[in-house]
């Protein structure tokens, strides 16, 4: 028999009793995305290029004391120089401040066209979702006979319309015909999420205490469906704003003296032939910065709203 005795035994000493407490502060989802957003070197040089972009857009044009519309006919076509920035064009108007008027044009039609484009998809979607299947079907069939209208054709005539009564194309043309056919994929996207969590256990639990499709859709569906959707949207600006230069390249787009970045690019289109690149380069690079950055933009979006790279 083992003999114990009080000189055998040393009492413990407690100092971990915070061992369990959670010290470091819990991160909301929002919160830890921009955190992680904020990590892409490459979507933050798009968000500050952006950034710049809509600031200049704004205080641009009164940078300089030439007016977008005045037509001075003894400066057609100057190179740039410290008095004309970018250059002037064939009716003497001075380029810098065209080009920061057609940039925030061009901002306006991409980001107006895109929250129609998101009001209606996610409307629209979030209806035929939650809707029977016999409805779900028919507003589906419906979404793809109106997709399957090229958005060209639609400028088109809408165009040819306008330009009877004598008004134009204008800017609320431009920007209703971008988005009475581009809010389809936005539906579907929408239409698809949408009937994945509405099988959720929180969905179904919501639906047995009495809660009723509406209250579901927009307490728990929607919510949980910003991600994919701000990715889309996000990458939706850029495709609009491509698309009114697209239309402005064709001599669609806004109506002289308005311009657009896409209607510089044409104008500069028809004197790059007598060696005066710059009236086309610097449009087109002004362009292709805007959809460059939004779309890097989306991308770090994407990566930051992935559950599944979460840290």
């Amino acid at each position: 028999m083992v003999d114990f005795k009080t000189e055998m035994f040393e009492p413990v000493v407690r100092d971990d009793l915070d061992a369990e407490v959670i010290k470091r502060p819990s991160i909301k989802y929002w919160p830890d995305v921009w955190r992680r957003l904020k990590q892409n070197k490459l979507a933050m040089t798009g968000l500050v290029i952006i950034s710049l972009m809509i600031i200049m857009a704004i205080i641009g044009p009164s940078l300089n004391e030439f007016d977008y519309r005045t037509n001075n006919y003894d400066l057609i076509n100057n190179n740039p120089d410290s008095t004309h920035w970018f250059g002037t064009d064939e009716l003497g108007r001075d380029l810098f401040t065209r080009v920061w008027f057609g940039t925030r044009y061009s901002l306006i039609i991409g980001l107006a066209a895109t929250v129609i484009v998101f009001v209606m998809g996610i409307l629209y979607g979030g209806i035929s979702g939650m809707a029977s299947a016999r409805v779900d079907s028919i507003m589906m069939r419906i979404a793809e006979i109106i997709y399957s209208i090229p958005y060209l054709l639609v400028v088109i005539l809408l165009a040819v319309v306008f330009s009877t009564v004598g008004s134009g194309t204008s800017l609320f043309v431009i920007i209703f015909a971008l988005s009475l056919t581009s809010w389809v994929p936005m539906a579907i996207l929408v239409r698809g999420q949408v009937l994945q969590l509405k099988e959720a256990e929180y969905s179904l639990a919501s639906e047995s205490l009495g809660a009723n499709n509406g209250w579901i859709l927009k307490k728990h569906i929607i919510p949980n469906t910003l991600g994919p959707i701000l990715v889309n949207v996000t990458l939706a600006i850029p495709r609009a704003i491509f698309a009114e230069a697209t239309l402005g390249f064709l001599s669609l787009g806004l109506q002289a003296p308005k311009s657009s970045l896409g209607t510089l690019a044409n104008d500069g289109l028809a004197v790059m032939s007598v060696g005066l690149f710059y009236q086309i380069i610097i449009p087109a690079l002004f362009i292709s910065l805007i959809m460059f950055s939004f779309n890097v933009i989306g991308d770090g979006l994407r990566d930051a709203l992935d559950p599944r790279l979460r840290k």
